[in-house]
């Protein structure tokens, strides 16, 4: 049966993107089909759909790095039809097909079991995004760091690592320090667990060597200036987790955090993960993440407006996640081609 999805295309003037149709003979390889109900608005889809980043590595390309339905069909091992079952990364939107489509055929090895305190669309509404913060505070607890050290900084706070992320500290016990540079949503980030608001301004201008030690710990979805800013005001063993580069992929800092103080810098990749590594982040967000927050967070929008949450992600106006309701609606013309950056 024919469905709709986003696809990206290579032209002699850059990349088309727009919504098609498409069939299940068009699907790439994979043991398991998977008939997607929800998907999700991250930075990344926002780069995707915007028609001018380097996210696709193979054309075409179907849009969306996350997804949650149900199994259509499989020859997996351990799943069966019906199996509810998420996405994040392994490569969709890059180099598989990813979630902006009513049909998805992947390897099953790739696929969560949806955990049973979710549904799909509250599964969407944490997405790769919320995932990634829970591998952040995993990280933290990982080398060492625990709420009596003192406050953890959570940098980009509003976005959709940084919302998580403060629901998830304050619910292990932190005193969260939530980083924004946008004060009309104060009251938000304090629902949301934030025992203080810190102007982005004061971490985005270059750093010094050394501040002022305040802070235990960081969660960092931002980079550039504003990561080093919050290494140079990490406590002596602080730990910083290193999951985002809105401001910037630079990371103009000093090595004197580090060999002075002893912080530790943790990357944090959520596309590649193991599967236990994923079964764990999942388990905490199960466990810590508070329903009535996450529901505060989040925004769902019909597969039609995709295309302008995909802008507003990029321009900083979204707050918190954007789930994306998968079938229905009108189809959108294909946007011209644009040279891609």
């Amino acid at each position: 049966m024919p469905f709709r999805a986003v696809r990206i295309d290579k032209t002699e003037q850059g990349q088309a993107v727009g919504f098609v149709t498409m069939t299940d003979a068009e699907l790439m390889d994979g043991d398991t089909l998977v008939d997607v109900s929800h998907s999700a608005v991250n930075y990344k889809d926002g780069l995707a759909l915007s028609g001018k980043s380097p996210i696709p590595r193979r054309f075409p390309m179907v849009a969306g790095i996350d997804f949650a339905g149900a199994v259509a069909e499989t020859t997996h091992p351990g799943l069966k039809k019906g199996d509810r079952v998420v996405l994040n990364g392994h490569g969709a939107s890059e180099t598989h097909f990813g979630g902006y489509a009513r049909r998805a055929r992947v390897p099953g090895a790739w696929l969560v079991p949806l955990p049973a305190a979710f549904t799909p669309a509250q599964a969407m509404a944490i997405g790769t995004a919320g995932y990634t913060a829970a591998l952040c505070v995993l990280a933290l607890g990982r080398h060492g760091a625990k709420p009596s050290d003192g406050p953890v900084l959570v940098t980009g706070a509003a976005g959709g690592v940084g919302s998580v992320a403060v629901a998830l500290l304050k619910k292990a016990g932190w005193h969260v320090v939530a980083s924004t540079g946008r004060p009309a949503e104060a009251a938000y980030l304090k629902d949301l667990g934030a025992d203080e608001i810190l102007d982005r301004a004061e971490l985005s201008d270059p750093a010094k060597p050394l501040g002022k030690e305040i802070y235990a710990a960081a969660v960092d979805s931002v980079g550039s200036h504003t990561l080093a800013n919050a290494l140079s005001r990490l406590k002596r063993g602080g730990v910083a987790a290193c999951c985002g580069m809105a401001q910037g992929g630079d990371l103009p800092a000093s090595v004197m955090p580090f060999i002075l103080r002893g912080v530790t810098l943790a990357g944090v990749e959520s596309v590649m993960q193991p599967m236990p590594a994923r079964r764990t982040a999942w388990d905490l967000l199960a466990r810590d993440l508070d329903g009535a927050k996450l529901a505060e967070m989040t925004t769902t929008i019909p597969f039609d407006k995709v295309f302008e949450a995909g802008a507003a992600i990029l321009a900083g106006k979204i707050r918190g996640r954007t789930v994306v309701e998968i079938g229905g609606g009108l189809t959108r013309p294909r946007l011209p081609a644009c040279a891609a950056s």
